[in-house]
């Protein structure tokens, strides 16, 4: 087989991935061995590749390759969401443009036009992570409006509404204008704007007197049904009782008394607006106010709106501050700062609205999930912990969570009305079995089909995705079902902190309700793909690269590594593209050293070298433990130091040093034995690799040798870990140090590489032998001799050893040598009086950790001994 110089991503990629799903890798089915389950956080239907996916998805495919080399039964579950406000707002969009209006179609019409568009963009995403070379179990796909995924939701629907804890109500709730949909509290973000706060005089009714109240939205004035005043306020005693008239459209309400005004708010007094405020509705409760909606459900005014009425609220709040002035009713305005609800999806400033909800009560739902987590056992584990706290706030603090959202895309909630009243309804998997209940609720055995009228309403989409985990291998509608049962519990999830109360505790609460077990046992939790000037990644920064132009550029292996060479676990991981190019530069380096071994002649005459034997002992034993640390970092889910660890590994030792050791000299053959061992190390060095770089390590494993397809590198037996010789790691760093430093004179002194050195050690009790055959074939000594007393030459100290390299004073400047000596001198004998003066100080030496005292005095003997080495060598010249 002929091996290119150089690895080309673009030629390997496409043809890796082929052979692995032509040969069904992915793939998994129930039988006896251990199994490992992920599902993937399904993507919005609507979505295509970014950063935040890339990371996501990076590291369940480390984590699934890891599992199967494992030889586990490794399953991951790929699938999207149907985003119930993204996709309807996409569809109607595309509508808009082909000049259909959603209002003029029906509702089968309309999810006709959703499912076409869904067929048509919805798999975009699952082809991209394709490319990322994500080795999901595609046969498995699954998407959240599929037929049974959607029967699972609408049975959990009935069975928690049969258990009293779905219920309908007429409540304040969080509406999007724009989505023209209502929102759970938790799809509502709050962000601190600059505003306006309004004083308005309204007029007492029968007499000249005026009151003045602030607002910062004038604009609702014209639903204000009251005014209320605190009882305890002697400022406005002489109020009680009477009516003020409400400006511009001249209504007469009454002037109310509550304890809930706050006297030092404003200027005491509270316009009431039962319709566009939860405290207000409190009060309009609570008084008996009349109730008056301004708005339409896109936030334009409606006929109590006057003359602004079809106008959107904010164009109405310049243009009623400016009529409201010139009439005479502003007294000032005053820049306010407050918080303001927007939608998590479509941005637009939250709407308070008063309709009817379906709500699902959570607090009793909650106590087992809230357990799971933060009990003794931690069923159920974060990573990192400190996100723990955040998950009891919510789940502490839990509120009924409004699961109907007005849209058509989705699945219709399953309420038939039969009648006029809000009662007259029931609730039922099919409008068959709804017709069965109709009938004995009501008594009437003349009801039709035809007289049920099922509520127009959609569940909220993480009503569906709340049950994923189960839901994917069919665990609501076949609970006994042997997927389920061998699958479930999945082992770890993999997401952002973003969405821990939206999905993830959502998921744990499901469980336990439905299989009274986790849905899975480890959440990692990424943080947010950041610039490196630490800003988020958005389209209108212009900061977020174009995922696919960066897997073109660097490949996928290139980037995998790159995305978690900085991606500490629940920290944000600062980009820069600089990473992939990191990564690529260590497949580059790795193919580099697999091309090297290719142009060795093998010879079965040699015998093996000792510094080859040396060396290959060395680095198993360095190998081993690596693979103790890697397997450390992956238990607590710390892949940028697996990565980072991996990559000194292979990089630095075994590329820079292992073979440089053991590679045969010019032209000359390498032992078979020491090639079949250097190619056996390879092999684990692309086991431990693969799952960060699946391609090139496949690339390089197939063409060591002719394999089988039972053969191939992502189904290959994990190294296992065994007990290895620090001793020998310990000395092979100590030869290092001689070999920079020998390489360092070679420099210094200009002796050529070629030329043979001889190297005399003075001879101490600490001396070690074991690696001289390794530092005389990397620096070209001839000869590695020790000595009783020091001797002429250059010279350098590692640890309490001192190296001489004799040298001809013929064939190096003496007075620059003598300079360049007295200056090294000069610096350290003021480094050692610095470090004296410190070690003088008996507060320091008291109170400093120990350590660090210890280290100071190392640093003391170290400097001494090196100026003694200096002395000796500036004697010689002189």
């Amino acid at each position: 087989m002929s091996i290119p110089s150089k690895y080309n991503a673009s030629e390997v990629e496409s043809k890796w991935y082929d052979y692995w799903m032509k040969h069904n890798y992915f793939h998994s089915e129930v039988d006896e061995r251990e199994p490992y389950t992920i599902v993937i956080p399904p993507p919005n239907v609507t979505g295509v590749l970014h950063m935040g996916h890339m990371l996501n998805n990076t590291i369940q495919d480390v984590l699934i390759r890891k599992a199967r080399l494992l030889g586990k039964n490794a399953c991951w579950v790929p699938g999207t969401d149907h985003a119930s406000i993204a996709t309807e707002a996409k569809v109607v969009a595309k509508l808009k443009e082909e000049g259909i209006h959603k209002n003029d179609l029906t509702r089968e019409e309309f999810l006709k036009h959703a499912f076409e568009w869904k067929d048509k963009y919805g798999g975009i995403i699952l082809e991209q992570l394709k490319k990322l070379g994500a080795s999901c179990d595609w046969e498995r796909t699954k998407f959240t409006m599929d037929d049974d995924m959607s029967e699972a939701v609408i049975e959990v629907f009935v069975d928690l509404y049969n258990k009293g804890l779905i219920y309908r109500g007429f409540r304040m709730v969080n509406w999007d204008p724009e989505a023209k949909t209502t929102l759970s509290d938790e799809e509502v973000i709050y962000e601190e704007r600059q505003g306006n706060l309004y004083y308005l005089e309204y007029e007492i009714v029968g007499s000249d007197e005026k009151v003045t109240i602030a607002t910062t939205r004038p604009e609702t004035i014209l639903g204000d049904t009251a005014i209320c005043i605190n009882p305890e306020d002697e400022r406005y005693a002489h109020l009680r009782g009477k009516k003020a008239i409400v400006p511009l459209c001249n209504r007469e309400i009454p002037i109310i008394e509550d304890t809930y005004v706050d006297v030092e708010f404003g200027t005491g007094c509270l316009k009431v607006t039962p319709a566009h405020d939860e405290n207000d509705k409190v009060l309009g409760e609570k008084h008996k106010l009349e109730v008056i909606d301004i708005f339409n459900e896109d936030a334009s005014l409606n006929s109590y709106g006057l003359h602004y009425q079809g106008k959107d609220r904010f164009v109405v709040r310049k243009e009623i501050s400016k009529e409201l002035e010139e009439k005479g009713y502003l007294v000032k305005v005053e820049q306010h700062t407050n918080k303001v609800g927007t939608s998590e999806r479509t941005k637009a400033v939250i709407e308070p609205r008063l309709s009817d909800q379906w709500f699902l009560k959570m607090e009793e739902l909650a106590k087992p999930a809230l357990e799971a987590v933060l009990g003794e056992e931690r069923d159920v584990k974060l990573f990192p912990r400190k996100f723990e706290n955040t998950y009891r706030h919510w789940m502490e603090n839990i509120r009924d969570w409004n699961i109907s959202r007005q849209l058509w895309w989705g699945q219709q909630i399953p309420a038939f009305y039969y009648g006029d009243g809000k009662e007259d309804f029931v609730v039922a998997t099919t409008k068959e079995k709804a017709l069965e209940l109709a009938k004995e609720k009501t008594g009437n055995e003349n009801l039709q089909a035809s007289d049920l009228k099922q509520d127009p309403d959609v569940l909220d989409t993480w009503f569906s995705s709340w049950l994923w985990p189960m839901s994917v291998f069919d665990g609501i509608r076949n609970p006994e079902n042997e997927e389920i049962k061998y699958y479930y519990p999945t082992n770890d999830l993999v997401t952002g902190p973003d969405i821990l109360f939206f999905w993830v505790a959502r998921m744990i609460i499901a469980g336990y309700e439905y299989k009274d077990a986790r849905p899975f046992e480890n959440v990692y939790l990424t943080g947010l793909v950041r610039d490196k000037q630490r800003r988020k990644m958005s389209k209108s920064l212009g900061n977020s690269p174009d995922a696919l132009k960066l897997i073109d550029d660097y490949g996928a292996d290139g980037v995998r590594v790159g995305l978690l060479l900085s991606s500490a676990a629940g920290n944000d991981l600062l980009f820069d593209e600089a990473l992939c190019q990191q990564g690529k530069g260590l497949g580059n380096k790795v193919w580099s050293a697999f091309y090297l071994t290719t142009l060795w002649e093998v010879s079965e005459t040699i015998e093996q070298p000792e510094h080859s034997k040396l060396a290959i002992e060395w680095y198993k034993a360095k190998f081993q433990k690596a693979l103790a640390d890697i397997e450390g970092n992956y238990s607590k889910y710390r892949l940028s130091d697996v990565i980072m660890t991996i990559y000194k590994l292979i990089y630095h030792d075994f590329c820079g040093l292992f073979l440089e050791i053991v590679k045969p000299a010019y032209q000359a053959p390498i032992d078979a034995k020491t090639y079949k061992e250097i190619m056996e190390i390879f092999e684990d060095n692309l086991k431990i690799l693969h799952p960060f770089m699946p391609f090139i390590t496949e690339e390089i494993w197939q063409s060591i040798s002719e394999r089988a397809s039972e053969e191939a590198l992502i189904i290959a037996k994990y190294p296992e870990q065994t007990s290895f010789n620090e001793a020998l790691i310990s000395d092979m760093d100590f030869a290092s140090e001689v070999i920079a430093g020998i390489r360092t004179i070679r420099k210094e002194k200009n002796i050529p590489f070629k030329e043979a050195i001889e190297l005399l050690v003075l001879n101490n009790e600490k001396v070690t032998s074991t690696l001289d055959t390794v530092i005389q074939k990397l620096v070209n000594a001839e000869s590695i001799n020790y000595v009783e007393e020091q001797v002429e030459g250059a010279s350098f100290r590692v640890k309490s050893n001192e190296y001489f390299i004799p040298i001809s004073t013929e064939n190096i400047n003496v007075e620059e040598e003598i300079k360049k000596i007295t200056e090294e001198l000069n610096y350290t004998e003021g480094f050692l009086k610095s470090v004296q003066k410190k070690l003088a100080n008996e507060r320091f030496v008291n109170n400093a950790p120990e350590q660090v005292v210890i280290n100071e005095r190392k640093k003391e003997a170290d400097a001494v001994a090196k100026i003694e080495t200096l002395k000796a060598s500036l004697a010689a010249l002189q």
